[in-house]
């Protein structure tokens, strides 16, 4: 029998830990934080009182996409379909969660696991090199828990930003190597972009960066860029509460408006619809926009992400941060699912609303687009 576990497994749940792993266990510590706070699923196995193993999935907080955490089969146990019952019982909590992706990771050298994920209809999309404790090379695997859902995903190379307020460089990155692929993807690049796209001041500590300073970055890389705004006014100004600092983040945005109106940079005061980035994505271009934290991290703060595909009814996205501290790895992070619906609203920053939309393509592209 499948069921939920509670607080009162947790000596057996630590028990198979310590039996079927030699490293990298959960600890009693984390087992409980997994059944009381984390936004998560731990399922067992029992049967006539006896735990046979059990499977934990963490779900993405802001998106469609689970991921199999952990999965043990007590040793007297095995070779008797306990493992595939654990992750059928895995893949209906994340659909009942509204989760139409489910990823994992998987040491190279655990055969068995492999195969079972194989027949399950998951298929590798990468590895981690020294991923575990003992340096084993962790193999990466997915599965569309729902046939029609599988999207033409764009080849956008990832990359995890490395400081807090370095996500619009890091975005800006990986949109720039999906249409260069010869562009060196580093934290020298990371942290140069942001020393040119800073609005100075944001929220609290280092100032983020915005769409102005983004895209004179990209300019002067090779790229041609469009902006999509949805006003004049200055972005982010009521993120501080200094007059002085609401007025560096004025005096920051008038310069780089000043220099964008120079060039062949388009500013389009408006927002920019899901349908028509959909078009310019179909057409070569790499969306790069911002959106509020709030619905993935429960933290009021802006946010960039390079968009990487759309189907009927998902947005997807390479997020550059990655929150360890909530167990999460880069996979997670990857092309992460995310209802239209959800998408749009969280493309809205603020109370006022501000939204802010990069389109990044190769220069001259635009020039050569159908019709054009």
């Amino acid at each position: 029998m499948i069921r939920a576990a509670g607080l009162q497994d947790i000596d057996a749940l630590v028990a198979i830990e310590q039996r079927c792993f030699e490293t990298d266990r959960l600890s009693r510590r984390s087992f409980r934080y997994m059944l009381t706070k984390a936004n998560a699923a731990t399922l067992v196995d029992e049967r006539d009182g006896v735990m046979r193993g059990y499977v934990l999935v963490l779900f993405h907080a802001g998106t469609s996409l689970a991921r199999l955490y952990s999965i043990a089969v007590d040793v007297p146990c095995r070779g008797q379909g306990v493992g595939r019952l654990l992750v059928e019982a895995a893949e209906q909590a994340a659909l009942d969660h509204d989760c139409v992706y489910m990823r994992l990771e998987v040491r190279r050298d655990n055969e068995d696991s492999i195969a079972l994920f194989r027949r399950r209809g998951y298929r590798q999309f990468g590895r981690y090199e020294d991923y575990y404790q003992d340096h084993m090379e962790a193999l990466r695997f997915e599965k569309p828990l729902g046939s029609q859902l599988r999207p033409e995903l764009a080849l956008v190379p990832y990359y995890e930003q490395t400081l807090d307020f370095t996500c619009g460089p890091s975005t800006l990155m990986m949109a720039m190597k999906a249409l260069d692929p010869d562009l060196i993807m580093d934290r020298r690049l990371e942290i140069r972009l942001w020393r040119e796209s800073t609005t100075v001041f944001m929220t609290s500590g280092h100032g983020g960066c915005g769409p102005y300073g983004l895209a004179l970055s990209a300019y002067h890389r090779g790229f041609d860029v469009e902006i999509y705004v949805n006003d004049e006014s200055a972005l982010f100004v009521d993120s501080v509460r200094s007059a002085e600092k609401k007025e560096v983040i004025r005096l920051v945005q008038a310069d780089f408006v000043e220099e964008l109106e120079s060039l062949p940079i388009p500013i389009y005061y408006q927002p920019l619809p899901m349908a028509e980035m959909k078009e310019k994505f179909d057409e070569g271009g790499i969306p790069v926009v911002l959106i509020s934290s709030y619905r993935i991290y429960q933290e009021k703060f802006p946010h960039w992400v390079v968009v990487t595909g759309f189907d009927d009814r998902f947005v997807y996205v390479h997020d550059p941060y990655v929150d360890y501290e909530k167990g999460k790895t880069r996979t997670d992070s990857l092309n992460m699912p995310i209802s239209r619906n959800d998408f749009e609203r969280m493309t809205r920053y603020g109370k006022s609303g501000q939204r802010a939309a990069l389109i990044i393509r190769r220069r001259g592209a635009a020039d050569r687009l159908p019709g054009a």
